[in-house]
């Protein structure tokens, strides 16, 4: 196959795996299917155009006609047979019209959808042309490294957090094997190529200064990677990302997250006070609101609650009323008007519970039913300004007492019930807990042992106990913030079998005139117990008096007050404006301190089941390198044992030769014969990988004299040798061989006296890496290139002599 045929091959292959990024962008792999088969497309109709030797502008209508003709086939409009007809284009302009849409509707991952397959198929097949024109005709590869860039820019518009790094990877494999290509067509037009030693080698084989080259390159692209992950920055490098601890659901300015939160409720850590920054300003019609809410965490770990990715439906087409589905309690109707500061930047929506409605939003929200939480892939809530509606339940403690037992087989039972055993937690629930019939009454038992009656305390930083779990240290010290006060309750509530979970938001801040100020001192976090008929029903079991804006309820009242109130709780007035959860105590404060966005070494950014599934996945792609690595040293230990067993067969024949000096073969000197070349070529192996060299012409018994020499083998491993090389000797010329020698030994006994003698990255190379088996590999490779350019070329001798154009007039007349 010619070098331009070749290269369009490549510019194909290339422009497959820069298309690797859009992988993130959908939910399934529909789209590479469809992409494969286009791109196999347009590399088939230009290696056509170029083997029937079409000029460069008839090659690129072929492809562009193949490009039209595969989007009719994979998107007709049901009204062509296989050519398109003007239907077809208005079909095309719907499609495109449809991806708009769904562009502005749908979160990222997208599913299926025709518009947005279309556009991904057509913007894929235009870089394919794109690439291979730049490539073969115009000779400029290094150009084609910006339609192929410009496939990578479509999941960094899309994504608000960063863009995974491996499909990048993939992308940027995919050009350099294009560049490399485009070189070794250049270098093969000049003819062979020389090393430094005069020898002419193949296109190929490496040569020092290419070796050189490559070491230069490897050694820059890593330090330019490393070098600024590690120093430190104003927003902190990799060693400072290291050397911090802590964890925390903070936000605004220096935190090094952009006014992201960390939806992680760590059990153990330390928060670190920063300036006070507005967030949020409020307007709502209640008079004494409850905590505004933009995440939950349901996945618990030894180290605390993780969040998942939320998955839900546009928010246009309307979010759930509560009113319908709870059992009772009384609701009352409010609305809210936010606005959110440019510090807080992240893609969930702070809302109070039970929202129904959202106004002044942009398409591109989500409502999540599981989780309650409205959130976005690809928008911000930076400078946001929206309203919603929402509705307050008030209960009481009589109405939860009547919360019926869930099903054991209840997929929230299940999902929010989950826990690792811990026997510290599991006693001290039980004896909480004995007597309890309700649920509630066994929530409350646990709620009500968060007291400062009870010896515990609000403090900066927890107190870790040697040989004690993280769990089981705050159940002892009893000294913690609001994450360990959260993240406790709600494993005691698993551990009793009631579903829970930690919920992360704001208090309702400071109140100035009729709006609310919240600011990152406010950002807190609290518990949700889930009782059958009631849904999640919020507990805040962090001490009041140390939290700035903090409520309470009436079926969750202030532990620590000697004797809690009716007249400002939620259920001593059944009016709609009454509070729902205000408490005498529950005061705004100004000593609540903020959160800062540091995690500890077990915690996740953006919660617990997206970052083990990363972590799987760069633990799966590093076994996966361990396991190619060894691939070469697997071979030749197997190469090894193979040569070292029995190689003559069971039952050879045995023939005798009439007349003097008659040579008789037994089953004994052919097996001798046998051993003794598999000895031999065992050493041949063993010196190629050692890097002794070799030279065919000479005998057996200078090669083995030799490698004594040269080796410098020493008693054992020289007498060794010298067996080996009679063994084979006389294998070749004697009428009868060597017989009984001890050649596996011999072989261990060489192998040990070159290890000896040889440097530490001689002999890590012939372990690892051996020369020989990667000798053989590269002239099997050779040999399958040989046998496929032979092949190639009887076909196109084939395709010349069928090729239209010998009917056409010659060009000179």
């Amino acid at each position: 196959m010619s070098g331009r045929r070749r290269l369009g091959l490549v510019a194909a292959g290339a422009t497959l795996l820069a298309a690797a990024p859009i992988s993130s962008i959908f939910d399934s792999y529909t789209w590479l299917m469809q992409c494969l088969l286009t791109v196999g497309l347009i590399a088939g109709a230009a290696v056509g155009a170029r083997t029937l030797r079409f000029p460069a502008w008839a090659q690129a209508l072929s492809m562009i006609v193949v490009l039209l003709l595969t989007l009719t086939w994979l998107f007709p409009s049901g009204e062509e047979f296989l050519i398109p007809t003007p239907s077809t284009f208005g079909h095309f302009a719907d499609l495109f019209t449809q991806a708009g849409q769904d562009t502005r509707s749908y979160g990222v991952p997208v599913p299926d959808r025709d518009g947005l397959l279309f556009v991904t198929v057509l913007g894929i097949g235009s870089v394919a042309i794109a690439v291979d024109l730049l490539t073969v005709v115009a000779r400029k590869p290094a150009l084609a490294g910006l339609p192929m860039l410009a496939i990578y820019s479509v999941p960094v518009a899309v994504y608000v957090d960063s863009v995974p790094v491996l499909p990048f990877i993939v992308g940027a494999i995919g050009f350099l094997w294009l560049l490399v290509s485009d070189n070794i067509d250049r270098v093969r037009r000049f003819g062979r190529r020389f090393t430094g030693d005069g020898r002419d080698v193949d296109v190929w084989e490496p040569s020092p200064l290419a070796a050189a080259g490559r070491r230069l390159g490897v050694i820059g692209v890593v330090a330019a990677v490393l070098l600024p992950l590690l120093v430190p920055t104003i927003s902190g490098g990799l060693l400072s990302q290291l050397t911090q601890s802590g964890s925390g659901v903070g936000v605004g300015p220096g935190n090094g997250t952009g006014g992201r939160i960390n939806l992680f409720a760590s059990l153990s850590g330390q928060l670190s006070q920063a300036d006070e920054v507005d967030l949020v300003r409020l307007k709502t019609d209640e008079s004494t609101p409850y905590y505004l809410r933009f995440g939950v965490a349901d996945q618990l770990t030894t180290n605390g609650f993780g969040s998942t990715n939320p998955s839900g439906e546009n928010i246009a087409q309307g979010l759930p009323d509560p009113r319908t589905s709870t059992a009772g309690g009384a609701f009352a109707e409010h609305r809210a008007e936010v606005q959110i500061s440019d510090k807080l930047a992240q893609g969930m929506l702070p809302v109070y519970q039970n929202t129904i409605g959202l106004d002044g939003l942009e398409n591109g929200w989500f409502f999540d039913d599981n989780q309650q939480v409205v959130y976005s892939n690809r928008r911000s809530t930076k400078d946001v300004a929206f309203s919603f509606d929402y509705v307050r339940a008030r209960y009481t403690p009589q109405m939860l007492r009547q919360a019926e037992r869930l099903n054991p087989d209840d997929p929230i039972v299940k999902r929010n019930t989950s826990h690792p055993d811990d026997p510290t937690v599991s006693a001290l629930v039980t004896r909480l807990t004995a007597g309890k019939q309700s649920d509630y009454d066994k929530v409350r038992a646990l709620y009500d042992h968060f007291s400062t009656k009870n010896g515990f305390t609000y403090r900066l930083s927890t107190q870790p106990i040697a040989n004690s779990s993280e769990i089981a240290s705050f159940l002892q010290t009893k000294v913690g913030y609001c994450q360990q006060y959260a993240a406790a309750l709600a494993w005691m509530a698993r551990d009793a079998g009631i579903p829970a979970r930690v919920a992360f938001g704001f208090t309702r801040g400071e109140k100035d005139g009729d709006s609310y100020v919240i600011t990152n001192r406010n950002a807190h976090a609290w518990t949700e117990i889930y009782l059958k008929g009631f849904g999640w029903i919020p507990f805040d079991a962090t001490p009041a008096a140390n939290v700035a804006g903090a409520a309470r309820s009436d079926y969750a009242p202030d532990v620590d007050l000697p004797e809690p109130t009716s007249t400002a709780s939620e259920g001593a007035a059944a009016v709609p404006d009454a509070d729902p959860s205000a408490a005498a105590g529950g005061v705004e404060r100004p000593d609540r301190p903020d959160f800062s966005d540091q995690s500890t070494a077990g915690s996740a950014d953006s919660g617990t089941g997206v970052l083990s599934g990363t972590a799987f996945l760069i633990i799966g792609l590093i076994a996966l390198l361990l396991v190619l690595l060894l691939v070469p040293a697997l071979r030749r230990v197997l190469l090894r044992r193979h040569r070292h067993a029995v190689t003559a067969p069971k039952a050879p024949k045995v023939r005798s030769l009439d007349g003097p000096g008659d040579i008789v073969v037994t089953a004994e000197t052919v097996k001798a014969r046998a051993d003794a070349h598999a000895a031999w070529d065992e050493l041949m192996d063993t010196m190629v990988d050692f890097r002794i060299p070799i030279d065919p012409s000479e005998t057996p018994r200078v090669t083995a004299q030799r490698l004594i020499t040269d080796a410098v083998l020493l008693e054992e491993p020289a007498t060794a040798a010298t067996l080996l090389g009679t063994a084979e000797e006389k294998a070749r010329y004697a009428r009868k061989p060597l017989e009984g020698g001890e050649l596996t030994v011999a072989l261990t006994r060489v192998r040990k006296g070159l290890a000896r003698s040889a440097n530490r990255r001689t002999r890590l190379a012939a372990v690892l890496m051996p020369p020989s088996v990667l000798m053989r590999w590269r002239l099997g490779l050779a040999e399958a290139s040989a046998r496929l350019v032979t092949v190639s070329g009887r076909l196109r001798d084939v395709l010349a002599k069928a090729s239209p154009r010998r009917l056409l007039p010659h060009r000179g007349r």
